[in-house]
């Protein structure tokens, strides 16, 4: 069993199709919306956690993308740009997911993209705005 998590955007017309349903039922997957944006007869995002066999969840993403979702892994839509970060630690604060941390050692930044919720607290309280989600 493994866990990937996506950024699913829906186009208009498909906000009344039971996509999930289908991915629990016909694919074995264990899902959890960790974030959502969706409003009928417009475009709807979500951000999902999809658990379970790896050959199972591809199988899920294709049957996704064949009825026009487009699906990205959340972290190909998460940009930090590490290089220019002066580990000042801010955005620890107000990370309630535990994806940015301070490495105790070091004293570093540590940035768990896995771990992201796309709460998007994170690119306010950075003062150098390194952070950029694409969610939409």
């Amino acid at each position: 069993m493994i866990k990937r998590r996506y950024i699913l955007n829906f186009p208009p017309e498909s906000g009344d199709k039971p996509l999930s349903y289908h991915l629990v039922k016909d694919y074995d997957i264990r899902i959890n919306i960790l974030k959502a944006e969706v409003y009928p007869g417009k475009m709807g995002s979500l951000l999902l956690e999809l658990q379970g066999k790896k050959e199972n969840i591809e199988k899920g993403v294709e049957y996704l993308m064949n009825h026009h979702v487009i699906c990205e892994p959340l972290e190909k839509r998460i940009r930090f740009q590490e290089d220019k970060c002066i580990d000042c630690g801010n955005c620890t604060a107000v990370c309630f997911a535990g994806a940015l941390t301070m490495d105790p050692v070091t004293w570093e930044l540590k940035f768990n993209k896995e771990e992201c919720v796309v709460c998007e607290l994170c690119i306010t309280a950075c003062p150098l705005k390194l952070f950029e989600i694409d969610f939409r």
